[in-house]
Order: structure tokens, then sequence, then C-alpha cells
């Protein structure tokens, strides 16, 4: 039954009468809904905050909680109908479901089908603010909005559509368990197009970081979006189950792992670990595992934490110091990086002899391998197209970044009229 679980994974929408809800299940999934957006408002709302400058903490968390707001709207009008409704093309549902219009009787699995939207649309809650990371400290906040939204409809619920909806890739057969593609490698990519097109903050210098003002509040949000990450991972299985089980356990795993790798670099290059460092390198091992947490062992998350956090931070170098590109707060990095490369190696580490749920009938490493990397590539492509599309169209009608005087002044008081901390 696993082995068909990325096929049907998230469609399993059903009318059918004679179902019966499990309100055991229905009890985790709203718990996890509860957690998943946990992880945005207030976590990683406070990991960036704690990452900008003390000027910029409140247009962080502002950003954060508009995000949310809008996008909750957004999902419930129009994003679930895209996203999950009956799609004949294979590209993108219909509009059936608007306003998540559905019958009392309608499950998804043994769930109702509205608690199934509502956890869905935390997920699409997160994802745009994840590319928060990219653009903070120099963007005007009605931007953010626009642009939020627009990318969320063209971006983020086809890609769920063709995963989780019933498209094209889920039909291939492509593994995704919770969202290594839907939602990792599109924020990433998105992160690196906003931050090339917006260009670089004043301050910014590519051979060395900007001190964050506050790595407690930016440990205070990692450690809310690691117990987060457990709605995230683990309600993915749609049920309170032995693969619900195996998810939380291997994305702790991979968490740990990530942390302790990024700190052991930094420990060997620089002779101190950083408490940021070992943040962040948590949630590199969180991303990476995200894909294949529902597939994978134990073995599987070891090498799946120890690679996300060691090819991480060297794209990290890569990115600031070699690229010169000011993706901010590393999202492209740490999520997109993650993501790709979770989702790449979930194809072979789902084997029985690394712990996993053993390949899909018929189908050997190399054709998990295959249909992974396809998909991979395929997102990349529809990702970096749309997102640059989207910035250009907005930039025709107003620019994307404040001026050079807000920029300085601090977008706390510049765009909002108010400040973080009153001295």
């Amino acid at each position: 039954m696993i082995k068909l679980l990325p096929i049907f994974f998230f469609a399993l929408v059903s009318t059918n009468v004679h179902a019966e809800v499990n309100s055991g299940d229905t009890a985790w999934i709203l718990s996890s809904s509860a957690l998943v957006l946990f992880m945005t408002l207030p976590g990683l709302a406070l990991f960036y905050a704690g990452l900008v400058q003390s000027k910029n903490v409140l247009s962080v968390l502002c950003q954060h909680f508009g995000i949310a707001c809008l996008m909750s709207i957004i999902w419930v009008v129009i994003g679930y109908s895209i996203a999950f409704s009956p799609g004949e093309s294979g590209i993108v549902g219909n509009f059936s479901k608007m306003f998540i219009e559905l019958p009392p009787e309608s499950l998804s699995g043994n769930i109702p089908e509205v608690l199934f939207a509502m956890f869905q649309m935390t997920f699409c809650i997160i994802t745009p603010a994840l590319v928060i990371g990219a653009y903070v400290e120099r963007i005007k906040f009605s931007v953010v909005l626009l642009f939020s939204a627009l990318w969320l409809i063209f971006v983020y619920c086809p890609v769920a559509f063709w995963v989780w909806g019933g498209g094209f890739l889920a039909e291939m057969g492509v593994k995704d368990f919770a969202g290594g593609i839907v939602v990792h490698t599109t924020a990433g990519l998105a992160a690196l197009v906003v931050a090339v097109v917006l260009g670089k903050r004043r301050t910014f210098r590519s051979n060395t970081m900007i001190p964050p003002h506050s790595p407690v509040l930016t440990m205070v949000g990692a450690s809310m979006l690691w117990v987060g990450w457990f709605g995230f991972n683990g309600g993915s299985a749609l049920a309170a189950d032995q693969t619900a089980s195996m998810a939380i356990l291997v994305t702790h795993i991979a968490a740990s792992i990530g942390a302790f790798s990024w700190i052991l670099i930094e420990w060997f290059r620089f002779g101190k670990p950083s408490l940021v460092g070992m943040a962040t390198g948590m949630v590199a091992g969180l991303a990476t595992i995200t894909p294949a947490s529902g597939f994978v062992g134990v073995q599987g998350a070891i090498i799946l934490g120890i690679s996300g956090g060691i090819l991480c931070y060297v794209a990290v170098d890569l990115i600031r110091i070699k690229l010169k590109v000011d993706d901010s707060l590393d999202v492209f990095a740490v999520h997109g990086v993650g993501g790709m490369l979770g989702t790449i190696l979930c194809g072979l580490l789902i084997s029985t002899s690394w712990g996993g749920v053993g390949f899909d009938d018929g189908l050997m490493a190399v054709d998990h391998l295959k249909i992974q990397s396809y998909a991979v590539l395929v997102t990349i492509i529809w990702t970096v197209i749309i997102t640059y599309v989207i910035l250009k169209v907005i930039s025709l009608f107003t620019s994307l970044r404040v001026d050079e005087e807000n920029e300085i002044e601090g977008l706390d008081t510049s765009t909002h009229g108010e400040s973080g901390y009153n001295n």
C-alpha cells in the first residue's frame, strides 16, 4: 500500500458515503494542521526576524503575518481547487472546489476533506513565507503581498497538482512525501530568482555576513520549526499509523545530524561553533528529509542528514561568495538545495537494503532516480520562468524596492511606522 502512496498522495479525495471518518486519524491531522501553522507563525517569523538588523525586525514579522492572512484567503477562494480538483490535462485542476464548497460526506482517505483542505492550507502559507528570506530589508510591503499572491496561484498550486493532486508527475510515480518538490524546491528557486532580480542590499558584502541582531530569536524560531516539522512530515501520512511514526522519527534524526554536521564544519573551519550555524544546519537537515520522510528508514535519514548539512553549507558559500548573490537568509542554499537533494536521493534510499519501503513493482533504483530527477528538472524550469515573469510584470507598475533613504532608515519605521524595539 505504501508503494502506491506517491501516486495517490493527497489525491485520495472521495465522496463515498459508505466510508467512515476515523476519529484517531482526524485528531492527528487536526493537531498536525496546528503544528504546521505554528511553523510559520511564530516559528519561521522569529527565525528570520532574529537574522536581520534590528531596524528591520518588525518588517519581517509583518511580512509573515500578511502572507499568512492573504494566502489563506486565496487558498479558500481558488487555490485548493486549482491544486486538488480533477484536471483532465494533468497540468492543473479545475474550479469545481472554489470556496472549498464540499459535501459533508466528502472524505480524503479516512478524514473529512475539509480538514484535508485546512491541512494543505498551512503548506500554502509557509511556502511563500520561506521566500521572505531572500528579499528582507529592501522590498516594498505591497510587492511582498502582490508577488506572493501571484506566485501561489501560478507556481505553487500547479506544482502541488502535478505532484499531489493527480497530475502528470503523480502518474509517473514521483515520490514527494511532504514537500521536497512542492514546498522547498519551489520556494528555494523562487528565492534565488527574487534575489537576482531585486539586487543586493546596500550593506551586502560577499565575504562577510551582516551580524544577526538576535541569535536568541533565531534559536527560538528554529526550535519551533523543529517541533512543528513533526506535523509537517508526520501529518502528511494523513493517518496516525506506522508511516507517520517513522516519518517523525527520521525527521528528528535528520534534523539532529544536519545541525551537528554544520557546526562540525564551522568548528573545523573557524575554530568556533555558532548557534546560528547549528540552527541553520538543523533546517537544512529538515528540508532534505522532507520529501523522503515517509519512504526511508533510519539509515536513510542519517545519510540525508549528513549530506544535507554538508551540501547546504557548501551552497551558502557558493551563492554568497562565488556568485555574489544576496539571497539574504540563504533560502536557496538551505531549502532549495536541501529539497532537491532529498528528492533525488529518495529514489535510492527507499531501497529495503537502506531500511526504506522498497522500490515500486517493476522498477529499480535507476528508474526511481530518473523519475525523481525529471520531477526536479521540470519544477526548476517552471518555477524559474514563472517567478521571473511575475516579478517583471509587477515591475511594470511599481518599483520592487524601497528607495535608498528608506532602506538606510530601516523598513520598520519607513514602511510600517513602528519599531520592533523602543529604546
